[in-house]
């Protein structure tokens, strides 16, 4: 076990008069006022509810993680609950409705302004450098989760989109891994994959229909230096590049690519998960993941970048992988604001989740990881796309998180064929016009 770093709890007056806190309902919640140090009672008993996205790998990490969190605070009691990506925001969207979101809870950067703006997420401001240690994350990192003037969450790891492909299942069907090249080829290559396998009497494909993720629409986006949305919230595309990107999946949802009935039946997993499909583009952190799901004899990946759409563009970025906010409705802030320093600055993080939230954010819990296997395929994969790397978009639109999952749910239906290329993109500027006018 990790020796616990000490806590700077004597700057915490001078932290919080530095911040001069004066919100007016805009992160909301109980916290302690400017001119105060926040205060914990440890002989306090308290009971915190903690949600986070991911599935059964993460949740067992999670529970070796808090083991360690209540033999340093016998005190706070921590009740976890967990659900695939899309579930968890339908759920806490339905919380947040009700005034009932979780004291601690994992946040996506494309939801962290829709929360902080409508005042749901605590301001956790005057606890930075007291019962949040400040000293091992960055001036950039913590400026990630800063909404006007409020830190709403504090970040706990950055990723990239990548490509991970299952070398031991090409192997089986016989074909080389996809290295590079621009979209078509990774097309073809897909093509290639599915008919190996049909041949050899084996039900797998070469990929999914990447179309269906508006991740993969961003990068050939910022291929030509757009953005999806300006500085000002403004759409920064077009209905016809819309469509364009739609119809280039038009051979992929032809029978190259993984039929989404067979998607449906898996779920929560994915394809890649299940050994159906041999490549997908997701964030790197998704190894670790995908390697316990898959199991044997699956035991080896490999991290490539996704396909060029220009060469030379810096198409990719680092994003906050996720963050931890509180909510403003906790009636226990500062065991909530000591539990998200633990979550984010102990080296015991480092140490059990290695990557698989992303890679640590914070330098004391960097320290604690050990990058070998999979996390050090996932640092080598970063360092070999630094060329690629670009400055990070601005921060999401409020309702990109909705706007994300709209875009997520149009490919499902392009994917069975209930709506038209045209039907989806109509669809898609009418309700993102709805969320972005709220």
């Amino acid at each position: 076990m990790f020796t616990r770093r000490k806590k700077t709890a004597a700057v915490a007056t001078a932290a919080v008069a530095a911040f001069g806190l004066a919100l007016t309902g805009c992160a909301g919640g109980s916290a302690p006022a400017a001119d105060t140090a926040p205060t914990y009672d440890p002989d306090e008993k308290v009971t915190l509810d903690f949600a986070f996205w991911g599935n059964d790998v993460r949740a067992e990490l999670y529970d070796e993680v808090l083991d360690a969190f209540h033999e340093e605070y016998p005190n706070i009691t921590v009740n976890t609950s967990f659900l695939g990506f899309p579930e968890y925001w339908e759920k806490r969207q339905t919380e947040a409705a009700g005034g009932g979101l979780p004291d601690v809870m994992q946040t996506d950067i494309n939801y962290l302004r829709q929360y902080a703006e409508n005042g749901l997420f605590l301001d956790l401001t005057p606890y930075l450098g007291s019962l949040i240690d400040t000293e091992p994350l960055p001036d950039n990192v913590l400026q990630i989760g800063q909404i006007d003037g409020a830190t709403t969450g504090i970040t706990i790891s950055t990723n990239a989109w990548s490509m991970y492909q299952n070398s031991v299942l090409l192997d089986e069907i016989g074909v080389e891994p996809f290295e590079e090249g621009d979209w078509q080829d990774y097309n073809d290559w897909m093509a290639e994959v599915t008919d190996a396998a049909k041949a050899n009497g084996v039900d797998v494909w070469g990929g999914a229909d990447y179309t269906g993720r508006i991740q993969s629409f961003e990068i050939q986006q910022r291929a030509k230096g757009k953005d999806l949305f300006t500085d000002d919230g403004e759409v920064n595309f077009t209905k016809d590049e819309l469509r364009a990107y739609w119809e280039s999946g038009h051979e992929l949802r032809d029978g190259i690519a993984i039929p989404q009935q067979r998607l449906e039946e898996t779920m929560p997993m994915t394809g890649f998960d299940t050994a159906q499909q041999t490549s997908e583009m997701t964030w790197d952190s998704f190894g670790v993941s995908y390697l316990a799901n898959l199991g044997e004899p699956y035991t080896e990946l490999e991290i490539t970048a996704p396909p060029v759409t220009k060469k030379g563009a810096q198409d990719l970025y680092k994003k906050a992988g996720m963050l931890l906010s509180a909510s403003a409705g906790t009636d226990h802030p500062e065991a909530a604001a000591i539990l998200i320093d633990f979550l984010v600055n102990d080296p015991v993080t480092g140490e059990v989740f290695g990557t698989n939230r992303g890679f640590p954010a914070s330098e004391t819990a960097m320290s604690g990881a050990s990058l070998d296997g999979i996390n050090q395929q996932i640092a080598d994969y970063e360092e070999s796309i630094a060329d690629r790397l670009g400055d990070a978009p601005p921060v999401p639109v409020t309702g990109y998180g909705t706007i994300e999952d709209k875009f997520r749910q149009i490919g499902i239906e392009l994917n069975f064929g209930t709506i038209t290329v045209d039907e989806a993109v109509d669809q898609f500027f009418t309700e993102m016009d709805v969320v972005l006018n709220q």
